[in-house]
């Protein structure tokens, strides 16, 4: 059981990293370099990634 200050650092953690991953798709979508937009889209699947983890502390 998670008390009420971990969880509120779960749900900053996890909007975080979702905030984080929108912005990248977004760097990705108007970025022409192939390899940048690469670098852009898995840093954001990654991010989503970890939040998905972060997501599994709240079942």
């Amino acid at each position: 059981m998670i008390n009420q200050q971990e969880l509120e650092n779960l749900r900053h953690l996890i909007g975080a990293h979702e905030t984080g991953a929108q912005k990248l798709e977004t760097y990705a979508q108007q970025c022409s370099d192939p390899e940048i937009k690469q670098m852009f889209q898995q840093s954001a699947n990654r991010a989503r990634q970890t939040k998905q983890q972060l997501m599994q502390f709240l079942n």
